[in-house]
């Protein structure tokens, strides 16, 4: 995807970074994504992998674009980890929609690196779930692929094995 006159949104933000029409600390850029500093970090490090093409939400993103915006965010951590930056570990975050703590509402990919004592926490309170229940929701699941207008993944095929 590359950007043009149909595919950004009037007043977002990312499509202005993605045209090159707003500031932003790029770290890298391709015809695709653009990769930049995050205004307000988690921790120090904190990028953003943003399709140049608008897209709210996961939804919206074509297969191709979402295979690279996931192969460019692997490509970021594993450069936090080599960079002087010395972080301990990395977190990738998508937060799809607003009850899913969505902010800016084009799709966007976070890499944070973590460091020991950084303060920032992830916690649920997470119950284990009846196998009845897990196999009703497996099955909903299921028949959503299903009925997808793209046929359900095959481990074999999509991941290379």
């Amino acid at each position: 995807m590359t950007l043009n006159a149909t595919s950004a949104a009037p007043g977002c933000t990312f499509c202005a970074i993605g045209a090159g029409l707003a500031e932003a600390s790029v770290v890298c850029e391709d015809e695709t994504v653009v990769v930049f500093m995050d205004l307000n970090p988690v921790t120090p490090g904190h990028l953003l992998v943003v399709p140049r093409e608008h897209a709210v939400g996961l939804d919206d993103l074509d297969h191709a674009t979402s295979a690279h915006v996931w192969s460019i965010g692997h490509a970021m951590a594993r450069a936090l980890r080599r960079s002087t930056m010395r972080c301990e570990g990395i977190n990738v975050l998508l937060c799809d929609g607003e009850v899913a703590f969505q902010t800016v509402f084009h799709f966007h990919l976070h890499v944070i690196p973590r460091y020991a004592g950084d303060g920032w926490t992830l916690k649920a309170d997470a119950q284990e779930r009846e196998r009845s229940l897990l196999d009703s929701e497996a099955r909903a699941i299921k028949d959503a692929l299903a009925a997808s207008d793209r046929p359900a993944p095959s481990l074999a095929t999509d991941a290379g094995l």
